[in-house]
């Protein structure tokens, strides 16, 4: 590292040319090939996926996603002869699109369906030749033109589903903007210098200018949903400022302790800069866990997210070091340079406040270590209640046509309608003669009899009778828990029985049912994914830092944090504490594959901090071996910095909480409150009060397992080893270690 530092500071020019050159080349590149973000809802070996299977291979012309136009009147009937006159030819123009198979229309026949009893409400169901996802967004922004043109004169048109829903990716805004700017603000009041403060920006968006644009390409190669590039975005702002920090605050302080430039670069780099380096590392194998969910949903966001960390890691070890030595002494404030030019130096440890602090956690350890506990587990409560399941578009921002599409529909035909459950029935034991659908209305009729069916449509058999659907509208809406126990009861109850009958099976599918076996499958995998990410990143803390009970204390709190962040978003976005002040829609179940990303992305930024604090530690330790007092300097001299990471953190993830997407929201208000619990309480507070209590075996790892492991730095060649023991015995001497936990270690 030591080696980079020199290089990249001594050539400032080069490094920042490169840097130019790369932003510009993969934009560039990014711009003329395109992208195609899609949201891959593949489950293979799940029910939903083979009833989309056998439309694909039995019902081709009507194996795509479906939208819905609805139509509503001031009063007039729907059948009104203007109404109907306006409204077909909107029908017709829309059957026009190259990607739209047939629009269903309520003035054909069997039509009357669509019609709501009061006659203010009608839908027409588009039927398209593909995916949802896979419609081209000119046809997408074609339609819902053609729906807002056809609105007026006391009739109103709006445009719901899975297809339009595409239209409305995940996108910065002034909201977004706004937290860049109050991290600036922290930045500025931290360091005291407009220099200083600007270095870590422009580091994070260094970073990003590359990873938007590789995510971008990557799109065209590989399935990325839509909301990668902004989860990226949200993640890469975060760690990219916060990374570029540590590094910047270590020169400055080697700075004012007398060191050269060169010197106190080359030495920032090789202690916070490798913790930089492990803790993008840490977040990294966090992320990657997700493919250990077997989602191809998520395997994007993994992607997205980790090199937009890997590139911001990036950016802070290379451009940072550059940019300060292009700097050179301007880094510091005006004070600090006046001090150095008249030879006075500041001290190596933090005084003040932090100090204060880090003195009270280690004289009451235990007292304030519970108070804190207790605080994150009353937090933590609601994530009891975590209910996974389809969040509808009556969640959608009021004004939209989505949102105005849903509304209309529950109010003329229940909020069923929303969420129809498609029944696909493989007919190829027992094939219908002459395509008759006789011998399935008793089917149809013991689903209809269900109390939590609205009403069925069909049965629909396909040319040649080997196939047929039918079309379920549940009583309750797409989020309700009673419309997942509909589907259970209909694949538990009813398709064992058919099948038994008649040797045909089916399968229920549709957008809620697809969302329901995500839930289940993500459930499933969740213990792997945890227990893998929880080892592979303990095994790293344990590498670093040559002790057991220093990893596992970490990945114990990790979870704390995780448990209190998903109480939080628990209580706003299920429970509706607070909802309105966000922007939400309204409460409703958390969608099924946004726990595990917000794990991942939870777990992997407290290991950061916790990375962070214990290095500094380390260091300390290993200079003396003396644990109270290893403890109490490294806390009081990371306390400041780490206090104003996660405020940036804080303001950054929270910005993101006004945004238009539930996604993004609920992405946003999880991690900022994860950062503002995990730094604040937890490594501020709960892990010093603990390795207090624990003592020299903080940094005990067997003999055995030592010798085995290789060895891994963190914290650089500038410290030395432990004080010579004069006993005769090292701390690893399990004898030793028991006298010392037995009597109580001397403070430090």
């Amino acid at each position: 590292m030591r080696l980079l530092a020199r290089w990249s500071s001594g050539h400032p020019v080069v490094v920042g040319v490169l840097w130019l050159v790369a932003i510009v080349g993969v934009q560039l590149a990014a711009q003329g090939a395109g992208t195609d973000f899609r949201n891959s809802f593949a489950l293979p070996g799940t029910d939903s996926q083979a009833a989309v299977d056998l439309l694909h291979s039995r019902f081709p012309e009507a194996s795509g996603d479906a939208d819905t136009i609805v139509l509503s009147t001031d009063g007039v009937p729907a059948t009104d002869a203007a109404v109907e006159q306006r409204a077909q030819k909107l029908f017709d123009d829309v059957a026009a699109l190259g990607s739209v198979a047939a629009v269903r229309s309520p003035y054909g026949p069997g039509g009357g369906a669509q019609i709501s009893a009061d006659g203010t409400v009608a839908y027409a169901t588009v039927q398209y030749r593909t995916a949802g996802i896979a419609v081209p967004r000119a046809d997408l922004e074609s339609l819902v033109a053609l729906v807002d043109q056809a609105t007026g004169d006391g009739v109103a048109f709006a445009v719901g589903g899975q297809g339009v829903a595409g239209l409305s990716h995940p996108t910065i805004g002034p909201a977004e903007l706004l937290g860049v700017a109050f991290a600036a603000l922290v930045l500025l009041l931290f360091f005291r210098s407009a220099p200083a403060m600007a270095l870590p920006i422009v580091s994070a968006a260094a970073g990003l200018g590359v990873a938007t644009g590789l995510v971008r390409l990557a799109s065209n190669v590989t399935t990325i949903s839509d909301v990668a590039p902004t989860l990226g975005i949200l993640l890469g702002l975060g760690v990219g400022i916060d990374y570029a920090l540590f590094i910047v605050n270590r020169h400055r302080s080697g700075l004012r302790s007398g060191m050269s430039v060169r010197d106190s670069i080359a030495t920032a780099l090789d202690t916070s800069g490798r913790a930089v380096v492990f803790a993008g590392i840490t977040v990294v194998i966090a992320l990657l866990g997700l493919f250990l969910t077997g989602v191809e949903f998520l395997y994007g966001l993994a992607i997205a997210a980790s090199v937009s960390v890997v590139l911001t890691v990036l950016a802070a070890t290379t451009l940072i070091p550059a940019l300060l030595g292009a700097l050179g002494l301007r880094v510091l404030g005006r004070r600090d340079r006046r001090d150095l030019a008249a030879g006075h130096t500041s001290p190596t440890h933090t005084n003040g406040a932090f100090r204060q602090w880090a003195g009270l956690v280690q004289n009451r350890p235990i007292a304030l270590a519970t108070v804190g506990l207790v605080v994150l587990l009353t937090i933590a409560l609601p994530a009891g209640s975590l209910r996974l399941g389809t969040a509808d578009q009556g969640n959608d921002p009021a004004g939209t046509t989505t949102r105005a599409a849903y509304d209309a529909l529950a109010k003329g035909f229940g909020p069923g309608i929303n969420g129809p459950l498609v029944v696909a029935i493989d007919l190829a034991a027992a094939p219908l003669v002459g395509g008759d659908p006789t011998p399935l209305k008793p089917l149809a009729a013991e689903i209809a009899a269900d109390p939590g069916v609205a009403s069925v449509v069909g049965p629909m058999p396909n040319a040649d009778g080997t196939a047929a659907v039918l079309r379920v509208v549940p009583t309750t809406s797409p989020q309700d828990q009673a419309t997942n126990d509909l589907i259970d009861r209909v694949r538990n109850d009813i398709a064992p029985r058919y099948q038994a009958e008649t040797g045909n099976r089916l399968w229920v599918g549709g957008p809620t049912a697809t969302f329901d076996d995500f839930a289940t499958t993500i459930q499933s995998t969740f213990p792997l994914f945890v227990t893998v990410v929880i080892g592979l990143s303990m095994l790293l803390l344990i590498l670093a830092f040559r002790s057991v009970l220093v990893p596992l204390v970490g990945a114990v709190m990790n979870l704390v944090s995780a448990a209190a962040a998903f109480g939080v978003v628990v209580a706003v976005f299920q429970w509706g504490w607070a909802a309105e002040l966000i922007g939400l829609g309204k409460a409703g179940p958390i969608e099924p594959f946004l726990p595990v990303i917000l794990f991942a992305m939870l777990f992997g930024l407290s290991m950061d901090y916790q990375v962070f604090l214990v290095s500094r530690m380390h260091e300390e330790w290993r200079r003396h071996g003396r644990n109270h007092e290893a403890v109490r300097v490294g806390h009081a001299d990371t306390g400041r910095v780490i206090v104003a990471a996660a405020s940036i953190m804080v303001f950054v993830f929270g910005a993101f909480v006004f945004g238009d997407s539930r996604t993004i929201k609920l992405l946003g208000l999880g991690m900022a409150a994860a950062v503002l619990l995990d730094a604040f309480v937890i490594r501020m507070l709960i892990v010093p009060a603990v390795m207090h209590r624990i003592g020299p075996a903080n940094w005990w790892l067997p003999r055995w397992l030592d010798r085995i492991l290789p060895h891994l730095t963190i914290e650089g060649d500038q410290t030395v080893g432990p004080e010579p023991d004069t006993t005769g015995k090292t701390f690893d001497d399990p004898d030793l270690q028991t006298q010392m936990l037995a009597a109580g270690e001397p403070r430090g």
